[in-house]
């Protein structure tokens, strides 16, 4: 029985040693306590832990053999392929006052960006009381993480790295393929641009550089005598100190060589949040700071990372080696209807696609939709849901978007088939609209580029309800608030149509809605999402073909919210700058002169103000009631915000607090005064 026992042991043993894990973790500061001593309730004070983690992946594995080329990654003694990244932790001095809840942020191209949703500031290393603020996590006893996962990422202000290792061929050579650039500058002053692969060779014969004015145009090759490479990771135009065209849309493809292993930025995550939660020390006996402490694990994520998300649950990340649940709950916010295109040899996963950036690489890929089915274009057949179902890892997830990722990120596809039929929502998710919001909160004092001044709609409110919500639901049961998207079973949405030899389609302006409003111009510019044919072997994460265009090429059904006679949007969820307007706002934009006029204007939205008095709006033939015709006096206004936030209170998508600072901005704000 002795040596049965011993037996077990070893075994168990060496199993422990193939797990993918983090190995050892490096605490290489300590601010105890951080924010100036600063007490958050009951809590108490904080500490700041920054330091660097190291891990090591098991490439043999069917966890992990789904990383595109780890069988090609060096390996260690043991076998293993390994990684390094940065670590970032804020926690309770006294873990036993905290609620023993992780808040993962999934960091945005090295950067934190939850000091609004916190009511907080700092940037990547907040440090004093000032910066802390209102601290909506930390006053409910938040344990907060971050860990570097993005390849792409710089290191300079704080930023979070990761280092993985280059794939190389079996004899050691180096890998080669085709890789693409979309170059676009919307300055005159840009002499060069740096690639993000180096260029196995300097050969301009090998390579295609194409440059045209608006979407629509055709390509011009710029022939190989009028640009050449710097250096293997930079080209520049000839005669040496020409400009790129601003706003042109340039095209390079060349032949690019030394692809790094980008998709282990999955796995990072997963064992990093694996370790905090599950581990007591590391295997040099480096205790995990947060041991025996963790019960419930959320995410929250804000762009490109909700993206990511999309794509780690999809390839079922959420899941450890020995099957432990790594995230219990996921707020994802404006990811949209895609994912990253990390998980491919050459990955750039600092692009993203909108009406005008970023075209042709590997983001708008099915599936799209957490439920599986066969998508009718490609024939496969998958959905988010699938690894996780298997592995009974399911996430609560809320993935909520702003008018702009339906306009520009095709976000109705999460919650449709490939034809644009209403899926029903799965048990563990909900999704949402924040109508009229842009991608982001826009300065509504400025322009840039578009033709009319940013939304400043502010969803950060509804986050926050929408997290306490989330908590609810994974660690009481607590029934989430129902989703609030368009439909087209509600007659809520309007579908796009594909606008011949573009990547983009058309919202036809009647079926939208949309008013005539003067000195505003409408095209109905909508990303549309295609079926891209990236080569025989994409399955696998490799590339072999970029597309040229999308000319003939089948495309994905997807659709926005139908809008009120205002041009506000009716569908999704209506913050009191859309249900008490003084302005219509929307999620797209256009560009300006000079800068692809009537195109596509990116992740901006609009805020078109009304008139203040029946008299001014008829003398320009606005459509649009006036602020004084709509409220009559500053009381007036100030009445139906109240009413308005206390309807979003009560269906639980606005907090208290937050719902009293609209009322008070509402006070004291000029409208009608």
């Amino acid at each position: 029985m002795n040596e049965l026992k011993l037996l077990l042991l070893l075994l168990i043993g060496a199993t422990s040693a193939a797990q993918a894990r983090i190995i050892r973790i490096e605490i290489t500061s300590v601010q105890s306590p951080t924010f100036d001593g600063k007490m958050f309730g009951r809590v108490g004070a904080y500490e700041k832990l920054r330091g660097r983690a190291y891990g090591e992946l098991d490439p043999t594995t069917p966890q992990n053999a789904i990383i595109t080329d780890i069988t090609l990654a060096p390996r260690n003694a043991k076998g293993m392929v390994e990684y390094a990244m940065d670590i970032y932790i804020l926690k309770p001095v006294d873990l036993s006052n905290g609620n023993h809840k992780l808040f993962l942020e999934i960091n945005n191209r090295g950067g934190k960006l939850f000091g609004g949703f916190n009511k907080s500031s700092g940037g990547n290393d907040p440090t004093t009381s000032g910066q802390a603020g209102e601290s909506f996590l930390m006053n409910m006893g938040y344990t907060m993480a971050w860990n570097g996962w993005d390849c792409s990422a710089a290191s300079t202000n704080n930023g979070l790295t990761i280092s993985v290792p280059v794939a190389k061929n079996p004899d050691g050579s180096p890998i080669t393929g085709p890789s693409y650039e979309y170059i676009v500058y919307d300055n005159s002053t840009a002499l060069s641009y740096s690639l993000a692969y180096p260029a196995a060779t300097l050969a301009t014969s090998q390579a295609t550089l194409t440059v045209r004015d608006h979407l629509q145009d055709s390509p011009t090759v710029v022939p190989s005598d009028k640009w050449e490479y710097v250096d293997e990771r930079t080209i520049r135009l000839l005669p040496a100190g020409t400009t790129f065209r601003q706003s042109a849309i340039y095209e390079f493809k060349y032949t690019a060589r030394d692809p790094i292993v980008a998709g282990i930025g999955l796995a990072a995550t997963r064992d990093f949040v694996s370790f905090l939660r599950y581990a007591t020390a590391d295997d040099f006996g480096h205790p995990n700071p947060l041991a025996g402490d963790i019960r419930y694990t959320f995410s929250y994520s804000l762009s490109q990372p909700a993206r990511y998300v999309n794509d780690f649950q999809t390839l079922g990340f959420n899941a450890d080696e020995q099957n432990r649940q790594v995230l219990d709950g996921i707020e994802n916010w404006m990811g949209g209807g895609s994912g990253i295109g990390l998980n491919v040899r050459f990955a750039q996963p600092s692009r993203t696609e909108r009406n005008r950036q970023n075209h042709l690489y590997p983001e708008g890929i099915f599936p799209f939709a957490y439920p599986v089915m066969t998508d009718p274009l490609s024939g496969k057949t998958a959905g988010r849901l699938a690894r996780c179902s298997a592995t009974t890892t399911c996430p609560k997830v809320f993935e909520i978007n702003s008018s702009n990722e339906y306009w520009v990120k095709a976000a109705s596809l999460l919650h449709t088939d490939s034809k644009g039929n209403d899926l029903p929502d799965p048990e563990n998710v909900r999704f949402f609209l924040v109508s009229g919001a842009q991608h982001g909160t826009g300065n509504a004092a400025t322009r840039g580029l578009c033709q009319q001044l940013q939304n400043p709609t502010n969803a950060e409110p509804f986050l926050r309800a929408m997290f306490i919500a989330l908590d609810e639901w994974v660690t009481k049961g607590t029934i989430p608030p129902a989703s609030e998207v368009p439909r087209q079973s509600a007659g809520t949405a309007v579908v796009a149509m594909p606008q011949a030899g573009s990547q983009t389609g058309l919202v036809l302006q009647a079926a939208l809605g949309w008013p005539a409003i003067p000195g505003v111009t409408y095209t109905g510019v909508i990303t549309t999402r295609y079926l891209l044919d990236f080569g025989p072997s994409f399955g696998k994460g490799i590339i072999t073909n970029f597309p040229t265009g999308v000319n003939g090429l089948p495309s994905y059904v997807n659709f926005v919210s139908k809008v009120d006679i205002d041009g506000n949007e009716v569908a999704g969820v209506r913050l009191p700058p859309v249900a008490v307007p003084t302005a219509t706002t929307t999620g797209w934009a256009l560009r300006r002169a000079d800068f692809g006029e009537n195109e596509g204007c990116e992740s901006a939205g609009q805020h078109i103000p009304f008139k203040l008095t029946r008299a001014e709006r008829t003398a320009i033939s606005d459509p649009r009631l006036s602020v004084q015709e709509r409220y009559a006096t500053h009381d007036g206004y100030v009445e139906a915000v109240r009413k308005s936030v206390r309807a979003l209170v009560e269906k639980r998508f606005l907090l208290a607090e937050d719902a009293e600072q609209y009322i008070k901005t509402a006070q004291e704000s000029a409208v009608l005064r």
